[in-house]
């Protein structure tokens, strides 16, 4: 008997391909001939080909709704959550074969039979996106698979493009552009739209498109609108976006292009303390080397690379060098991170004015974006920096600096109490991101406890939730057990994300119980004068000498802190079947 076996679960994490493989064991067992098509974002999706749902007897989908469904019409398929295949998978499948019917998809999935949704069928469309958050880590990815899912089981065909850590992945191409219905730029950072131009667009972001994708896709196919020249979507949440959280957008973008700048001469630096702590005094020497390179070089590209990308994020790329001048500027005044992003904004929008205000013949116009805008923006940001900002924002930054650097230890705690309950609070959203960029921009001017305390505490949320799912497993289902492995993957790789599964399903409890441990362990960090080189890559770092300083306090923190949130909500959640009658009353 031939069987099409397609697996999905609602994180898209690990219960996905467990399901699949314990699924298909007991398919071999029964003798039966298997297709699997896994939907997760652990690995690209590979849908059944045309040829095997034609030859299928059976078709068994383990999820809440059936992806594609257009392709199955008039097949025998059974459908049941992924949390029932799970326990028995040799049960599960005999009630499939027992129970299976002829499937009619949804009236709009169904107008074209079994072909691939094309945009003359009723009801379908084509549809093209772009995720992208500050990290580039776990968001963009999370909330691409997410999008995929809702597409596809909304009968709609759908290509995400991620713009991560590591570049675009899944780039589109200008025929799917050319023949998409809308554009769907599901994005916490600027990226560039002129590719879409003339295209209807619809703007939102990676935690919109992660919790409600369906939403999103909803959203953008009924609000989305033609961009002007450098405007901005229309649209409900478009419009919200644009007025409401323009700023911290722009900030957002600018951080996310200056990490790699932090994270690179952050372990160059710690590099050269494995020679020793001064070895990098002595000139001609290795350690002098990598000091100059990391200490020397990256760091003090740190802050004009932050200012370039907020003007950026503003005036495209007009914006760039006036925002890197005023950013050298600013690092070069004492003024540091509070300095460059003031910049950063101050020259963006003095070239966003120029480009959309001064108004110059058409025979010179073309000397706007080349010659006009850098030289005015650069002028303008220039002498406000140094006649204006520049004095009284260094000031600002030394008093900050050296209250950090001399505080007591119940100030110390107190900051790693905020810190730590910031990180732990929307795991990933305004408030995390808002404790991790003062962190980061603090490593510009070399204080680099908070950014210790930071790091673990963003480490808590899903490394407890780890714990937990292991040590109160008959509270949690299957597949929470097994979301629960994934989470606690994340956590030590400092993704506070991995824990959203369960924040979503249960916040009442999963938020405080994270946000205690971050609490605890921030506070722990900033008491025992934790310092941290790089703003990423968690338990990981460890592997490069003297990147975190003390190791073994630092690790005991983490520890702490995740045993408090992972036994705290282990003790006090409800057991799975309490909850699902709960949830079903």
């Amino acid at each position: 008997m031939n069987v099409i076996l397609i697996t999905a679960c609602p994180s898209g994490m690990a219960t996905t391909f467990l399901a699949a493989r314990r699924l298909e064991q007991a398919a071999s067992r029964l003798g039966w001939t298997t297709t699997v098509e896994m939907h997760g974002e652990l690995a690209p999706v590979e849908p059944a080909s045309a040829e095997s749902i034609a030859a299928a007897d059976l078709v068994v989908v383990a999820a809440d709704t059936v992806p594609n469904p257009q392709r199955f019409a008039g097949k025998s398929l059974y459908q049941a959550s992924i949390a029932e295949a799970l326990p028995d998978p040799s049960g599960f499948l005999e009630r499939a074969q027992a129970e299976a019917a002829a499937y009619t998809p949804p009236a709009d999935d169904a107008k074209d039979g079994a072909k691939p949704v094309a945009t003359d069928t009723a009801g379908a469309k084509r549809i093209v996106a772009v995720t992208a958050c500050p990290t580039g880590v776990a968001h963009t990815f999370m909330a691409a698979e997410a999008l995929s899912e809702a597409g596809r089981a909304l009968g709609h065909e759908i290509r995400v493009e991620t713009q991560g850590s590591v570049g675009a992945q899944d780039k589109l191409t200008e025929e799917e552009i050319a023949a998409a219905d809308v554009v769907l730029l599901a994005c916490d950072i600027e990226v560039d739209p002129t590719r879409f131009a003339g295209k209807r667009i619809y703007r939102t972001s990676t935690g919109s498109a992660l919790k409600k994708p369906r939403q999103a896709i909803e959203a953008a196919l009924a609000e989305a609108d033609v961009e002007t020249a450098g405007g901005a979507a229309s649209g409900g949440e478009a419009k919200k976006s644009v007025k409401d959280k323009g700023v911290y957008k722009h900030l957002l973008t600018g951080v996310s292009f200056m990490l790699p700048m932090v994270v690179a001469g952050g372990l160059l630096i710690a590099l050269s303390f494995v020679f020793g702590i001064e070895a990098f005094k002595e000139e001609g020497t290795f350690a002098a080397a990598l000091m100059q390179i990391g200490g020397g070089t990256a760091f003090a590209l740190m802050v004009p690379v932050l200012a370039g990308y907020i003007a950026y994020s503003i005036a495209d790329r007009p914006g760039i060098a006036p925002g890197m001048i005023g950013g050298m500027l600013a690092s070069n005044l004492g003024a540091g991170f509070i300095g460059g992003i003031l910049a950063g904004f101050l020259a963006g929008y003095v070239a966003k004015a120029v480009a959309d205000y001064v108004k110059l013949p058409s025979s010179i116009e073309s000397l706007k974006p080349i010659l006009i805008i850098p030289l005015v923006a650069s002028l303008v940001t220039g002498l406000t920096m140094i006649y204006v900002v520049g004095e009284p924002v260094a000031a600002v930054l030394s008093t900050l600096t050296n209250f950090l650097e001399n505080m007591g230890s119940a100030n110390a705690v107190l900051l790693g109490i905020l810190l730590g309950a910031m990180m732990c609070f929307d795991m990933g959203g305004p408030v995390n991101k808002a404790a991790y960029t003062f962190g980061v921009g603090l490593l510009a001017s070399e204080t680099y406890a908070p950014m210790a305390a930071v790091m673990a505490s963003g480490m808590v949320p899903a490394i407890g939730m780890g714990i937990a799912s292991f040590v109160a497993k008959s509270k949690f289902s299957e597949p929470e057990r097994e979301a629960g492995k994934a989470s606690f993957v994340l956590g030590l790789c400092f993704i506070s994300e991995g824990a959203i599964p369960f924040a979503a399903k249960d916040p009442l409890r999963v938020i405080p119980a994270c946000m205690i441990g971050g609490a605890i362990t921030g506070a722990i960090s900033m008491l025992v004068g934790a310092k941290l080189m790089a703003p990423h890559g968690g338990i990981f770092v460890l592997l490069i000498p003297n990147a975190i300083t003390p190791v073994f306090l630092y690790l005991a923190a983490i520890v702490i802190g995740s045993l408090v949130t992972g036994l705290g909500y282990a003790l006090i959640k409800r057991g799975s079947q309490e909850v699902s009658v709960a949830a079903n009353a």
